[in-house]
């Protein structure tokens, strides 16, 4: 019907209309109109893909149990997580390869999706009507640098550790449930123990996968519903 029609192509060229953006403001449209800073998102979406597949892979051999143990052979103490890493690493066909590829994809989404927001910000595509998806996106780039945070912790090695005891002070640090939410999440607030593996596996594999692939699917529905702020 042309009345159907009519709505169709005005709510379309109302949608792709942006207001003055702080590229144009600041003179920036030869970095952020860049054509290829319109693929960030799909760079992000493509590294979720593969960081799903091979963190599948890993889950078949990795034991998510970091209590300390004594090595028989070295007597020094190990912990089981660290060496279900080594056996991956050293003993399971193409596992340095499928490690180094979650390791590497895990970067390239986090980098993907920083820039992919600065893009956003500065073309002024997160104002009407695209100011929810914009508020889906910053919680996404959270949810991503949880999903960093906690594959940083698995390996529960040093590094682990240390960034265990800065998670601890930080969740600490929150007002009136810092000590409970850090209880919550680590297992203890005075010493580190292995509990904490345990569960920031588990908000790694599960919870925070459930909440990102639906919220994923909420922003790509809503980019395809209002389009893609293009440039000028």
């Amino acid at each position: 019907m042309p009345y159907a029609d009519l709505t169709r192509v005005v709510l379309e060229t109302d949608q792709r209309q942006l207001p003055r953006s702080h590229a144009e403001k600041y003179e920036l449209k030869t970095i952020w109109y860049w054509y290829p800073l319109y693929c960030l998102g799909g760079i992000a979406f493509v590294a979720f893909v593969i960081l799903t597949i091979t963190g599948i892979l890993l889950g078949f051999f990795y034991v998510p149990d970091g209590r300390l143990e004594i090595n028989p052979t070295t007597q020094n103490l190990t912990n089981p997580a660290w060496n279900s890493m080594l056996v991956i690493m050293n003993e399971i066909p193409f596992g340095f390869i499928v490690r180094g590829m979650h390791h590497w994809a895990a970067h390239i989404m986090i980098a993907a999706v920083f820039l992919h927001m600065c893009r956003v910000y500065f073309t002024g595509a997160y104002k009407k009507p695209r100011e929810l998806n914009w508020l889906l996106g910053v919680v996404l780039m959270l949810i991503t640098i949880m999903f960093g945070y906690s594959g940083y912790l698995l390996p529960a090695n040093n590094l682990s550790e240390g960034a265990a005891n800065i998670g601890i002070n930080m969740t600490r640090a929150s007002p009136v449930i810092g000590d409970q939410l850090a209880r919550l999440l680590f297992g203890d607030i005075n010493t580190l123990t292995g509990v904490y593996i345990l569960r920031w596996y588990w908000i790694h594999v599960f919870i925070l996968p459930l909440l990102g692939t639906g919220l994923m699917i909420l922003h790509m529905g809503l980019v395809w519903l209002q389009g893609v702020a293009e440039p000028h």
